[in-house]
């Protein structure tokens, strides 16, 4: 979804209004706005090759990981209102940072996330499921295409398999309704993908290994918490889930990436994505 940076200032009561908010406000702002304009794509969705004439009318691709570009549609939310949607200077990461500083300095502010492991936390269940929630959709941040797969590369030497597994295989779970535990196809895929789109061959493949996989109704239950409702009113806090981390998080004495795992430069990658080369 594209943003018109006067669209938006308006929408947020003119320019004098958005210089009086502060980061959280005007995220949240962009949040709202970016829920009705969802909600009125999803009463008039378009088919897939309405949506693909698109592809020529942007600056960035639609796959593009959130950290990298401003105005790219994302779990994480839009990061700023000001005119222009400019990304913003990050804030340093400490030597040896561990997940909750990214949390806090590179996925912030992750509302999708939280709410979503909140979601399974406040409906009783295990907590290696509210873990993978938690973490779902860290794969974006570098590219949303496939994010499931990126997003379980990403983890894998610090999570536990089941973890990695459900991580790796909820996106494929998402398009594929299951009455046993209500979960139904998310209407605003209709506008997202197209109201006639069908998923490619390798990802009923990767549903269908799934489905017959002792480990399937892990990765389902993140499709079941997935917050698709983006509740601007759910605030919780990366804190509440701190024990839970501790306990299922190994983190690497060195610091997420520096410690010369096969993933140590996706994690310096999101640490440092103003390098160049």
């Amino acid at each position: 979804m594209q943003f018109d940076s006067k669209k938006v200032i308006s929408s947020l009561g003119g320019r004098e209004a958005v210089t009086k908010m502060d980061s959280e406000e005007r995220a949240e702002a962009l949040e709202m706005l970016r829920t009705k304009e969802l909600a009125e794509r999803v009463s008039h969705p378009r088919t897939v090759s309405e949506i693909d004439e698109d592809v020529c009318t942007r600056a960035f691709r639609r796959g593009v990981g959130t950290l990298y570009c401003v105005g790219a549609t994302t779990p994480f939310g839009i990061r700023q209102a000001n005119e222009g949607l400019f990304v913003q200077r990050l804030p340093k990461m400490p030597k040896q940072p561990g997940l909750i500083d990214y949390f806090k300095l590179r996925f912030s502010p992750a509302h999708h996330l939280l709410r979503s492991a909140d979601l399974a936390l406040m409906a009783g269940m295990e907590e290696e499921i509210v873990f993978a929630c938690l973490l779902h959709d860290l794969g974006q941040v570098i590219m949303k295409t496939d994010h499931g797969w990126w997003g379980a590369q990403l983890l894998e030497p610090y999570v536990s398999e089941k973890v990695c597994f459900a991580i790796r295989y909820h996106q494929a779970l998402r398009f594929f309704p299951d009455d046993t535990v209500n979960y139904e196809y998310p209407k605003d895929y209709n506008a997202i993908f197209g109201c006639d789109y069908e998923p490619p061959p390798y990802i009923m493949h990767a549903y269908q290994y799934c489905r017959n996989h002792r480990w399937y109704m892990a990765a389902r239950l993140i499709t079941v918490n997935d917050d698709y409702a983006f509740n601007p009113n759910h605030d919780v806090e990366i804190e509440k889930f701190t024990d839970i981390i501790g306990r299922n998080f190994n983190h690497p004495k060195e610091g997420l990436g520096f410690d010369n795992t096969a993933v140590a430069h996706m994690w310096r990658s999101i640490a440092m994505p103003d390098t160049p080369l």
